[in-house]
Parts: structure tokens; C-alpha cells; sequence
């Protein structure tokens, strides 16, 4: 998921060299301001059906960039996670009964929208007996029959590594079943806390034996190395992963973990070019890139990936 960070914005003229601005994150770091009337209209549009979006509970960099194009995350089963991640902003405790009328209002939303392609994702349930997957079902279903030509993407948990219930998910048939790692294995203990690098692989492979369209990304500068990182690609390609996000990990706050290196652009695309050669179908890399970043362009290669 994503991170609330402070960007520089890019408007208007840069200040005169006698007086020079701080700046807390690197020149390639950039977000776009919100500004046009279709984020606007998009947010309205949220508030009316009383959806949530990682988007907004994650703090998203790439808001404004993203809601001008429509290209939202949902986010199901409430606005509350049961897990404590280190490097997410999205609200921790004890969230209350999911809402059996939101899948209708998810596929209300982008039935209105009429998007090609869109990722829904959901905060961690550790306290149902499923972990949320018949929610998920019903919510897929549900999207299905609104936007029978939209690909659809899945960003979902663990759900504590039974893969029977993975399966109830990709029962319903979600175009692409995505599970961020966000970090390599030395770090997944401090930055995931609850989760579990061997549980995490093991759905990952499990969706992909199903013939699932897989997915899977990592933030960089949290003190990895990038062999670590290349170490971890190598894995999932051998894991048959079809798709991988590299993006900067960026604090969301000072009680989050703190930020140990800046990845340089050219890292990344050196790292994606590493993940190709590897052979991962697709790769985004980037400073700004989080798991649903540009994921809206994607839709012919899904329909591609399915084919198989």
C-alpha cells in the first residue's frame, strides 16, 4: 500500500538562487496537485456510495495524478486494519462487521466509471474465519456483472496461508490476483510485523499453479540491498509471478519507519531491466511507483496473460 508523504509540487517558478528551498525528498520526486474537476468529481463520487479507497486511507503520493484519470483503488471490508505494519498509514484496530451491501456499491461505482482496468484492494480481517475471501467473492461477482469488458485486479492479504481460501477468491474469477511482499525476507519481520515471507510465497505460487495472472511489488529504501532485491525477483520468476512493482518507500510519519536511502532512477531501471532479463512479463519501476500505479493501462496485457 501507500504511504501520506509531504512532496514538493511542481508549480509556478522555481525560487531565485539566493534563496534556495529546502527540499525533504530528492528532485525526482515530484506529486501532482490536485487540482482538475475530474479528481473532484471522482471524490464526490466516493463520499456519495461511501466507499473507501487505499487511496485516501493509504495516503497516496499519486492521488492527484491518478484520480484526474478515474484510476482509483477501492478498498473493501472497512477502513480498519487488524495488522500493524510498519511502513502503512492506514487506520489499525478493531474494524467493525463487513457491510454486506458494499460489493453492490463497489460495482455501482465503476459500473459508473467505465474503466478498462481497475485494482480493488482491502485492509487485513485476521478477525473473520475467512479472513474476508467470501466478501472478496461476492464483491468480484458483483463487479463482474456490472463491467462485463473491465479487467479487474485483485490486491489482497495473506489470508494466513490457506490457500483454500485463496481459492474461493479466484473462484469468482478476478483478472489478476496480486499479493505485495513490500520488502525482502531479513526486513519482513520489522516492516510486515505480522506477516510471513514463506506464507506469502506460498499463496503467490498457489494462485499461479491455479493459472491465476499473478502480481507482486516491493518498496526499496527501507535498508535492503539490491542484491537482496535481486535475489527475491530471481525467486518469483521462478514462481511464475507475471507482474512486479518497484517503488520508494516514503514515510508516511515520523512514528513509521524511517526512510534508509533514496533509490536513484537509475537503480530502478536497472532493477527493471534485471526483473525482464529474469523473465517477470511486466515490471514498473520507479520512485513514485506503488502496486496499483498505472495498473489503469494494463488492461490488454492482462487479456494477453490470460491467453495463456
Amino acid at each position: 500500500m501507500s504511504e501520506r508523504v509531504h512532496l514538493p509540487v511542481v508549480q509556478g517558478e522555481a525560487a531565485p538562487a539566493a534563496a534556495p528551498v529546502r527540499r525533504r525528498h530528492p528532485e525526482w520526486i515530484r506529486a501532482q496537485l490536485p487540482t482538475k474537476p475530474a479528481y473532484f468529481e471522482l471524490r464526490a463520487m466516493v463520499k456519495e456510495l461511501q466507499l473507501h479507497t487505499v487511496c485516501e486511507s493509504a495516503s497516496c503520493p499519486n492521488i492527484g495524478e491518478c484520480w484526474t484519470r478515474k484510476a482509483l483503488t477501492i478498498m473493501i471490508l472497512g477502513d480498519i486494519c487488524t495488522r500493524s505494519c510498519r511502513f502503512c498509514d492506514v487506520t489499525t484496530g478493531r474494524p467493525l462487521p463487513p457491510d454486506p451491501d458494499e460489493p453492490r456499491r463497489v460495482a455501482e461505482m465503476l459500473g459508473r466509471l467505465g474503466l478498462e482496468h481497475t485494482v480493488i484492494t482491502c485492509v487485513d480481517r485476521d478477525d473473520l474465519a475467512d479472513f474476508g475471501a467470501a466478501h472478496w467473492a461476492e464483491t468480484i461477482t458483483r463487479v463482474k456483472e456490472a463491467c462485463p469488458e473491465m479487467t479487474l485486479e485483485v490486491l489482497a492479504g495473506d489470508f494466513k496461508g490457506k490457500t483454500e481460501l485463496v481459492d474461493i477468491v479466484l473462484a469468482a474469477d478476478p483478472d489478476v490476483f496480486a499479493h505485495n511482499l513490500e520488502t525482502v525476507p531479513r526486513l519482513s519481520r520489522q516492516v510486515r510485523v505480522q506477516a510471513s515471507y514463506p506464507r506469502s510465497y506460498k499463496i503467490l505460487e498457489h494462485a499461479r499453479k491455479q493459472g491465476a495472472v499473478t502480481k507482486t511489488g516491493l518498496m526499496l529504501g527501507l535498508g535492503e540491498t539490491l542484491d537482496e532485491v535481486r535475489e527475491v525477483i530471481t525467486e518469483l520468476a521462478g514462481l511464475g509471478v507475471d507482474i512486479v512493482t518497484l517503488g520508494q518507500y516514503l514515510a508516511p510519519s515520523k512514528s513509521h519507519l524511517p526512510i534508509e536511502r533514496y533509490v536513484h532512477p537509475t537503480e530502478f531501471a536497472e532493477l527493471e531491466k534485471f526483473a525482464l532479463d529474469a523473465g517477470i512479463t511486466h515490471v514498473v519501476a520507479g520512485p513514485l511507483v506503488r502496486s496499483s500505479y498505472h495498473a489503469d493501462g494494463q488492461a490488454e496485457l492482462v487479456r494477453s496473460l490470460r491467453k495463456r
